[in-house]
Parts: C-alpha cells; structure tokens; sequence
C-alpha cells in the first residue's frame, strides 16, 4: 500500500523540520518546500494526495499558491497553516480553494486528525451529488459540478471547492432538512464553533448567488439545520 503523498510548504525551518519528521513518523511521504514561487512546480512533479500550505510565505503566498493548485487540480485537499485569524483571512482562505484552516500553534495531533479527515471527505465526498453528468439546471442558473461554476443569464461565476460542494450537498437533499452537524462533520470534519462560524458565512455567499431566482432558497430551520426548496 502506497503512502500518502503530502506537500508540506512552510518557510520556518525549525517548525517545518519538527512537522516533517512528525508526519513521516506516522507513515506519511512528506515533500517539503519553503518558497511559495516554487510550489507550483513540486506540484506537478509529485503529484500530492494532499497540500499543507503555510500563508506567509516569501515570493508568493499562500493563498495565491492555493488558486494556482486549483487551476490544475479541483479536487486535491488544500490545509491553510496561519497565525491570522481576522474573519476575511477566514473566508479568503477557502475562497482561494482551501479545505480546512489551522492557526498556529497548533499540535501534531490536531494537525494528522485534519489531513485524515481531509482525505476521507475526498475518498466519500465524489459520491454526494446524485445527479448525473456535469451541468444541471437549478431555476434560472445552470450548475456546473466538475467546472465549479454558477451561470445566469451569460453571467458566469466561479465557485470555490467549498462553495462547490456544499451546493452539491443542499442539491443532493433538497426538500429535506439537513441537520448542522450533518453538514459540519462531512465538509469540515467536525462540527467546532470555528468550523460552524465558517458554516454560516458559506451560506450567506450561497444565499447571494442564489439572489436572482426568488424560486430557489435555503432555508434555515432554527437550532437543526437547512432546507434546500427550488419553487
């Protein structure tokens, strides 16, 4: 059995040497590289089952970093390492492509737990949508699964893999409610007031795309979860 490829990019050398050893210690093959300007070719040469990804990062930063791995590949898990923690980082970090989000410090433990949790959603999460093929119309939009897009009228916009998946999700259960947790525990992997605060921002964004279609709405059912109705 293969091990699980991680590109590991920070720039504090003491830190990265102590999460490297950490991780392969634990049966991970670890690439590490320490210039965001370099990341992009790693990349394409190794090919990674999933990306750790430091936001400070000289030449180029993270979250710049994140949208170029993005334009090569929609699915590989993306794991935010930050000291920040201003709301806007938040929803800058996951609008650039980001799966999960780890302010520093962090433990060894929190970090493997994130990267495992990662990975199932990925080996479960292909299965959520059941509709077929790739473009589905949803009212006045046209949804585009794999692209990742959101048109209207001529009007295209580009869905980041979080916004992506939870619309999949409310498509997959629409008329039904869908339980907080339920929706926490599969696209964050757990169900932290952190993880729910982020919850409640992607809903509002979902919300706004939604805005020209009065037919199509999500509905919160107060201390549950969502309904997803298309009138």
């Amino acid at each position: 059995m293969s091990k699980t490829r991680v590109l590991y990019v920070e720039d504090e050398t003491f830190l990265g040497k102590i999460v490297k050893e950490s991780l392969e210690s634990r049966g991970f093959d670890v690439v590490m590289e320490d210039d965001g300007a370099n990341v992009l070719k790693v990349f394409k040469q190794i090919n990674p089952d999933i990306c750790v990804l430091d936001v400070m990062l000289p030449n180029k930063d993270g979250f710049t970093v994140a949208e170029e791995i993005r334009d090569l590949n929609e699915d590989v898990p993306i794991i935010f390492l930050t000291a920040k923690t201003q709301t806007d980082d938040l929803v800058k970090g996951f609008s650039s492509g980001g799966n999960d989000y780890i302010r520093k410090p962090f433990s060894m433990e929190e970090l493997i737990v994130r990267i495992e949790n990662a990975l199932r959603y990925k080996r479960e999460g292909a299965g959520i949508a059941t509709t077929t093929g790739d473009e589905m119309k949803l009212g006045k939009y046209v949804f585009h699964q794999i692209r990742q897009t959101l048109c209207i009228d001529g009007t295209e916009r580009k869905l980041s893999f979080r916004e992506n998946e939870l619309l999949k999700l409310l498509l997959k259960n629409r008329d039904k409610i869908i339980d907080r947790k339920d929706i926490l525990n599969l696209l964050w992997g757990n169900d932290s007031f952190f993880n729910s605060r982020n919850l409640d921002v992607y809903i509002t964004k979902l919300r706004g795309y939604l805005k020209e279609d009065e037919s199509l709405e999500i509905i919160t059912i107060k201390g549950i979860g969502y309904r997803f109705v298309m009138g």
